[in-house]
């Protein structure tokens, strides 16, 4: 095991050393998706707000003992992040297998280079969103001191995630299509638009024992309750210290035979 983390750490510090290499390939990915368009990347902030615009439309009619603009908008920007770093990931060392194949790269540059171009797009949201929060009567609290925080951490998790979900992608083909498919379910079961306001039931079970739920809360409870939800604090940054130690090893174990798996 010792062997294993001495790898994985080797790796991530090469990686690390040639950031001028990850973000100009991230960088270089936003203006490609973005290429010969008329808003370039000012699409991943319209996306946004009209997808929020929508969901407050239709869902934010009924009365509720809390501001459902600002609920809706804080949980999206973290889902959003979370989405994409989740629906890329299955796939990230499958769509880099030529640069894998054909240099001596660590692989943890195609890692950095994925969280920093979810990362980048997610910057994007969150300038909607400050001003939404805003304009929407947000109270301000000494609780949002810790939404940098809780954005550190959910922004942390993520190569974590990359790597577990990039290896199985690569040993089991079809766990790309199982995650686009599950997230569509999990839009649904995790609360970004829904809450169960003390019920028990189905939806209680969900809000509680889906960890997404937990990493949302952490950025949403401080703005929209001016409380820091302490067990979703709890949970979120076990999770992240589990994903991260499995990920070690993972890494550890195969970024010097991925190429051969390929």
């Amino acid at each position: 095991m010792r062997e294993l983390l001495r790898r994985a750490f080797s790796d991530i510090a090469s990686a690390l050393g040639k950031r001028s290499v990850w973000w100009a390939l991230a960088s270089e990915d936003i203006v490609d998706s973005h290429r010969r368009t008329m808003l370039g990347p000012v699409w991943p902030l319209l996306n946004y707000l009209m997808f929020c615009g929508v969901i407050v439309l239709i869902l934010g009619g009924a009365p509720r003992p809390f501001n459902y603009t600002v609920y809706v908008a804080t949980g999206l920007v973290v889902w959003l992040f979370i989405s994409e770093v989740l629906s890329t990931s299955a796939s990230v060392f499958l769509r880099e297998q030529s640069l894998i194949k054909g240099t001596v790269l660590p692989i943890s540059i195609y890692v950095l280079r994925q969280t920093s171009h979810s990362a980048i797009r997610s910057l994007y949201a969150l300038a909607g969103a400050i001003p939404l929060v805003i304009y929407s009567g947000a109270v301000p609290s000494m609780a949002l001191l810790t939404v940098i925080p809780a954005l550190l951490l959910v922004l942390m998790t993520a190569p974590a995630v990359s790597i577990l979900f990039g290896f199985a992608g690569v040993f089991f083909r079809d766990f790309q299509h199982i995650v686009s498919n599950a997230m569509r379910l999990l839009f649904f079961v995790t609360p970004v638009f829904w809450r169960p306001d003390g019920r028990g039931g189905v939806l209680g079970f969900v809000y509680h024992w889906n960890p997404l739920t937990h990493y949302i809360d952490i950025v949403r409870r401080p703005v929209v309750e001016g409380v820091v939800p302490t067990t979703s604090w709890v949970i979120a940054g076990a999770a992240t210290v589990l994903l991260s130690a499995a990920a070690l090893l993972v890494l550890g174990k195969y970024s010097r035979r991925v190429v051969f798996l390929l």
